[in-house]
């Protein structure tokens, strides 16, 4: 690494959007061959900051430099004219198209007769993908294709148009274990072939192992840049939210449910397509159960099924004794049933519409003033809302898409709780939200067992399932293999042995 030369340098950055001060003056820099982590709490700043050396947005002030030299980066283009690539979180693939057709999109090579000429690109992205060390089809559909060849296409694509310069927004979120390893590897080969690694991500764990220096900002300002090396884990998780978090991912003993009394959710033998066979279990008021499993294992699937998304083929559910037909989401809402789902962009949120009216999409009940709905009231329940669920928003009728991931996720939160359900099944709640307010939703978690309400959760970070659940299933090929007690695992590693089958 040469510790020298910066690949790209951020000097003073200030950015306001409606007269509302995002970020203050905030210097950062990566220098040329160095992993560079960007972290803080939602809203801390670190998307804008990011968009602004992205060409998304214009600083109100401060200005950037490119290898030591100044540049206005004005527009994506611009950003990608000086070397600046970005692999976003939610991906920007067209899913229709093949890999090598998504890696040259609006980059297209022509033949003689001023056609595209898809060998070409196919070519092209073969030599890349060589280079990058990893096997990846450029024929294939994108669609058809893991979340890891995605990640590995946004890559290549950004190593197409010569980025020297990589920001990785949370790439980890939506891989698992075995794929995080091999990205890590790329990005060992990266760093050793010169390019910069901007990456944020609220591991860290992550962190630790592949960065090497690391920026915290908070309420819009840089708290501080440090090597790894001199800072503790424990000092920055306190930078990031303001205080010492104790124990947020300890188990904390709870009352236990009794086991004699009526369950509140009975599965019996439930089938549903070809990912969730024959599953049997009881949720009782005031528990919650952990489902642990691999990637495709059918977690989701039981989810999805449970709430009426996919349809099930054999088996039954019981509701306080009583059968229950979900067919539908709304049949499984009438029923007491919420979900929250893994992907909130996509499934939980519609994006383009205000943080008020995502809030009341499925309260419209509660606010209707005879054959219509009354605007009064459905604005003094979406500001309610967002005050108990400390949701970061100026204006709640700004779109949601402009939010912070973790201030998305707590709008999914709040919109469904706010349908007061007896059972909440949340899908990988806390993926890609800071450890601030990872705590807040575990908390609250916690609460609503407190108050009696059945609570189902799926998770991929151990440590996350094992602070949080009374019982643990574990799901293998569509199936529970386990029913296990917490106070029966021991940690971490014995949860993983059993989810592997070791």
């Amino acid at each position: 690494m040469n510790a020298t030369v910066n690949a790209v340098e951020m000097r003073g950055i200030s950015k306001s959007f409606n007269g509302v001060t995002v970020l203050t003056d905030v210097d950062f820099d990566v220098r040329s061959g160095e992993v560079h982590a960007l972290a803080g709490g939602n809203g801390a700043g670190k998307s804008t900051l990011m968009k602004i050396m992205q060409g998304v947005y214009q600083p109100n002030s401060g200005e950037i430099l490119v290898e030591g030299e100044v540049v206005k980066i004005t527009s994506i283009q611009a950003a990608k004219t000086a070397g600046i690539g970005m692999v976003f979180q939610e991906f920007s693939l067209v899913p229709s198209l093949t890999v090598a057709q998504n890696i040259f999109l609006n980059a297209e090579s022509l033949n003689r007769a001023g056609l595209i000429n898809d060998s070409e690109a196919r070519r092209r992205a073969r030599e890349i993908f060589a280079d990058m060390e990893v096997e990846v089809d450029p024929r294939a559909e994108v669609a058809r294709l893991g979340t890891a060849y995605w990640q590995l296409t946004e890559i290549a694509k950004a190593l197409a148009q010569n980025a020297r310069v990589l920001i990785m927004d949370e790439p980890t979120a939506s891989l698992a274990k075995h794929e995080t390893e091999a990205l890590f590897a790329l990005i060992g080969r990266l760093k050793a072939r010169g390019i910069s690694i901007i990456y944020i991500s609220h591991r860290m764990d992550e962190i630790y192992r592949i960065a090497d220096r690391i920026t915290v900002l908070r309420d819009g300002r840089k708290l501080f840049t440090e090597p790894l090396t001199e800072i503790t884990p424990e000092q920055i998780i306190e930078g990031i939210v303001g205080k010492k978090i104790e124990g947020q991912l300890s188990y904390r003993v709870r009352e236990a449910a009794e086991s004699d009394t009526e369950p509140l959710l009975e599965v019996r033998g439930l089938s549903a397509g070809t990912r969730v066979k024959e599953v049997s279990f009881t949720l009782h008021a005031g528990e919650i159960i952990g489902l642990a499993g691999l990637m495709g294992s059918g977690r989701t699937e039981l989810a999805r099924a449970l709430f009426g998304i996919d349809r099930i083929d054999s088996g039954e559910v019981l509701i306080r004794g009583k059968k229950a037909r979900l067919s539908s989401p709304q049949r499984a809402i009438n029923a007491g049933l919420a979900l929250i789902p893994e992907d909130r962009r996509d499934q939980g949120l519609v994006l383009d519409h205000s943080v008020r009216d995502n809030l009341l999409l499925p309260l419209l009940g509660q606010i209707g003033n005879g054959p219509f709905l009354s605007a009064e009231k459905g604005k003094l329940l979406a500001d309610s809302l967002i005050k108990q669920f400390a949701v970061k928003v100026d204006n709640p009728g700004r779109a949601v898409s402009l939010l912070s991931g973790g201030n998305q996720q707590k709008v999914v939160l709040a919109k469904w709780l706010g349908t007061n359900p007896d059972v909440l099944i949340l899908d990988e709640p806390t993926a890609g939200v800071d450890i601030g307010t990872k705590s807040e939703i575990l908390d609250r978690v916690r609460a609503l067992a407190d108050e009696g309400k059945g609570v189902i959760i799926i998770s991929s970070e151990y440590p996350e399932l094992l602070a949080i659940s009374d019982r643990v299933l574990v799901v293998r090929d569509g199936s529970v293999i386990r029913d296990i007690p917490r106070n029966e695992i021991v940690d971490e590693e014995a949860l993983q042995l059993v989810v592997q089958g070791v």
